[in-house]
């Protein structure tokens, strides 16, 4: 199975849907708007926020849940069907204590450089694909946490993209993320720090 989505954004199960939190939606433009607003939020509340950890499941599951808790009622919990991308349901606990145990262990070694373990992190956490939806723009943003609270590094411009990525600069992070998949990061790095 591929770990990176080959078209759209993730669609969403009939189950899924139904945890849309403003009833007034109705079309992918007004809810992107939402979930961008609440992203917003999202930001505002880590200027003031102190995690203690940012590799730990709890703050993945809370970042997540601060990103979308005003559009989904299932924002920060762990998708409950399989995709056609990501790892089986009942893996995503385990996966994710190992991404964070394993990049925990990358950067006291000094395994690879700052830029090239957030884009193992983030290829790993992409591929996991732990929640029902908005998993690329979670992995983008704990990414950019990991390199500036824990790497000490500067975030990465992704591309100069912003929000949900169309068009070519989509099409270029997804071959940069299969490029990933079969263990040639240099793509991804250098999409990550293009402007």
């Amino acid at each position: 199975m591929p770990a990176t989505p080959t078209g759209g954004a993730t669609p969403l199960d009939p189950d899924e849907s139904e945890g849309l939190i403003p009833t007034h939606v109705t079309t992918r433009e007004e809810l992107n708007r939402l979930e961008q607003e609440n992203i917003m939020d999202a930001m505002r509340w880590l200027e003031t926020a102190r995690p203690k950890a940012i590799l730990d499941e709890a703050f993945i599951r809370k970042l997540h849940q601060r990103m979308f808790d005003r559009v989904w009622k299932w924002a920060g919990r762990f998708r409950r069907t399989d995709k056609n991308i990501g790892i089986a349901k009942e893996g995503i606990g385990v996966a994710l204590r190992d991404l964070c145990e394993d990049t925990k262990t990358q950067i006291e070694h000094g395994a690879y450089p700052p830029d090239e373990i957030a884009c193992r992190f983030h290829h790993r956490l992409v591929s996991i694909h732990p929640f029902p939806n908005g998993n690329g723009r979670h992995a983008r943003l704990l990414t950019d946490l990991l390199l500036e609270k824990v790497l000490h590094r500067p975030r990465f411009s992704w591309g100069g993209m912003h929000g949900i990525p169309e068009g070519d600069i989509r099409a270029e992070y997804l071959i940069a993320l299969r490029s990933a998949d079969n263990g040639d990061y240099r793509r991804l790095a250098e999409f990550s720090r293009k402007h």
